[in-house]
């Protein structure tokens, strides 16, 4: 009897919904695990008003896996102006998320029932049932908390890790065991992409969840950057990025590399519109070569908007080819 094999895809940000979509589409059983380190935007306000766990990176991954007519899911969506004072800047989903978590005294269970409403195709689990704050030490010493202020700072990261935000006994952040659950009995994991320092860590500096990861039989996939990002990695080749994350885990647990070599013509990218980014990331096989990894480059590139991109199907297929060579 056929099984669907089981991708988890962990991260957040922009990058993880893409691809989510594309996975959505094929004939396996995607679980998404989402960062609740986010502190800025609406997902920071309604943290800080009402406590709950950031929900913008979960509503754009609940869009991506969601099989709604695209009118209901523009609704959710929808983004109040900033004309509109009170509720300017807010996404109505962050809203209805943020109710739920209310409703239900907590982030995981609003989730699952909302996957139920918008007849989510795969799984959607926040990484912990609470806020999460990220913090950060950087290459001079200094230190800094909370996602929005890291970025913004423009300085050179060292190393990353999370706390839980409502600290007062200095306990450590927990995942929820559904997450745990779902990486073990992965058939492969997949990380970004997405924002280094930012997006994928904060999931992999629960240590449980790192553990879990680096015990899995699954191929651990890390999909790297186009792009290189201001304040995060700039500068920065393809083996810097996975060489961070190997040391943010402590050993060589990065099996396979997506990196992509199609040019990004000069004097396309429009550096207003997409001011978060600097210049193509670099490559340096024989440095991911000596971390272990196996390398798959080729055309992952899709040009839109003046703005450097993954293509989503070129990866999908990738992705999908990784798990017949495996498994077959």
């Amino acid at each position: 009897m056929f099984r669907k094999p089981k991708i988890v895809v962990i991260g957040g940000g922009t990058g993880l919904p893409v691809i989510l979509r594309g996975l959505r589409d094929q004939n396996a059983d995607v679980t998404a695990v989402v960062t609740v380190a986010d502190d800025g935007g609406s997902s920071g306000i309604l943290r800080n008003y009402i406590n709950v766990v950031p929900p913008g990176d979960i509503r754009n991954v609940l869009v991506a896996l969601s099989e709604l007519p695209d009118l209901y899911l523009d609704i959710f969506q929808y983004r109040f102006k900033t004309s509109d004072q009170f509720l300017a800047g807010h996404a109505i989903g962050n809203l209805i998320i943020s109710a739920l978590s209310e409703m239900k005294g907590g982030i995981f269970d609003a989730v699952q029932e909302l996957a139920e409403m918008m007849q989510i195709r795969g799984h959607v689990f926040p990484v912990a049932n609470e806020p999460l704050t990220l913090n950060a030490e950087f290459m001079d010493g200094s230190r800094l908390s909370g996602e929005s202020e890291i970025t913004k700072a423009h300085k050179q990261i060292k190393r990353v890790w999370v706390t839980p935000s409502n600290d007062e006994d200095g306990h450590e952040a927990k995942p929820v065991p559904e997450v745990l659950e779902a990486i073990k009995n992965a058939d492969q994991i997949v990380l970004g992409p997405g924002s280094l320092f930012t997006s994928i860590l904060p999931n992999l500096m629960i240590h449980d969840v790192a553990k879990a990861v680096c015990e899995s039989k699954a191929e651990v996939i890390y999909i790297c950057n186009i792009m290189t990002q201001k304040g995060e990695t700039d500068n920065f080749t393809d083996a810097d990025h996975v060489r961070v994350l190997n040391q943010h885990i402590g050993h060589h647990f990065i099996d396979t590399v997506l990196v992509n070599i199609q040019p990004v013509p000069d004097n396309y990218i429009d550096f207003q519109e997409w001011n978060e980014i600097s210049q193509p990331v670099g490559h340096d096989f024989q440095g991911l070569r000596a971390q272990g990894c196996r390398v798959i480059s080729s055309n992952f590139l899709r040009l839109r908007d003046n703005g450097a991109f993954h293509d989503r199907e070129l990866v999908v297929s990738e992705l999908m080819n990784r798990l017949h060579q495996v498994h077959d």
